[in-house]
C-alpha cells in the first residue's frame, strides 16, 4: 500500500483491521525497514540497542502487525535478570510502528496481545525503556521500575515496569543484565 493508499483516518483502525501474527525469518528485512524509519538509522548507537546487542529475542513473543497485508509494526522482547538475586524479567523492546500508523492502534494491539501471551507463559516482570504517556496506556510506569538500572540509560524516568502478577515488582532493585539462560558447565 502506497501512502496515497493509506485509509484516510488511520486513527479508525479497528482490532479486525490489524492482523497480529508471530514473527517469522522472512520478516527480519521488513522489520529492519520499520525499525530504520520508526527510529532513524542510528537507532543501534542507543544505550538500551547496544545492552540488547547479545540478546536473543524471545520467539513465542516476536510479533507482527500488519495492515492490507503490509508489515506495520514489530515487537520483541529478551530475557533478563534483575539485581543480586537474578529476578527474572522480560525487556520489552523494540517497539516499532510505522510512522504513518502512529496513534492507529498497531503499537498498543502489539502490546496488549504480547502482554497477554507473556503472562500466559508465566513471566511476572516487564521492563521498557520508553516515554511513560504512551506505556501507561497498558500499566508500566517508571514508579515500579525506580529502582531498577539498565547500563548507560542515563535518563532513569525513562526506565518503566509493568507487573503482570499482582506483586511481582514488590522489593525488586538492581542492575538489569543479560539472560543467557543455564549455564553448561
Amino acid at each position: 500500500m502506497s501512502k496515497s493508499n493509506l485509509p484516510t483516518e488511520i486513527g479508525t483502525l479497528t482490532p479486525e483491521d490489524i492482523h497480529l501474527s508471530a514473527e517469522l525469518p522472512k520478516d527480519s528485512c521488513d522489520i529492519d525497514r520499520l525499525l530504520d524509519l520508526a527510529f532513524g538509522p542510528d537507532r543501534q548507537g542507543k544505550a538500551v540497542y547496544r545492552f540488547r546487542e547479545n540478546l536473543a529475542p524471545i520467539a513465542e513473543l516476536s510479533t507482527v502487525a500488519r495492515v492490507d497485508g503490509i508489515l506495520r509494526g514489530a515487537i520483541r522482547y529478551s530475557p533478563v535478570k534483575i539485581g543480586d538475586h537474578g529476578v527474572s524479567a522480560l525487556l520489552l523492546g523494540p517497539l516499532a510502528v510505522d510512522p504513518a500508523f502512529r496513534g492507529a492502534g498497531v503499537g498498543l494491539s502489539l502490546m496488549r496481545h504480547t502482554l497477554e501471551v507473556s503472562r500466559d507463559l508465566g513471566h511476572k516482570i516487564v521492563v521498557l525503556v520508553g516515554d511513560e504517556p504512551y506505556y501507561a496506556r497498558v500499566g508500566f510506569s517508571t514508579s515500579i521500575a525506580k529502582n531498577l538500572i539498565i547500563s548507560g540509560q542515563a535518563a532513569r524516568n525513562r526506565i518503566l515496569g509493568l507487573a503482570l502478577v499482582d506483586g511481582a515488582m514488590k522489593d525488586v532493585e538492581g542492575i538489569l543484565r543479560p539472560d543467557h539462560g543455564p549455564s553448561v558447565s
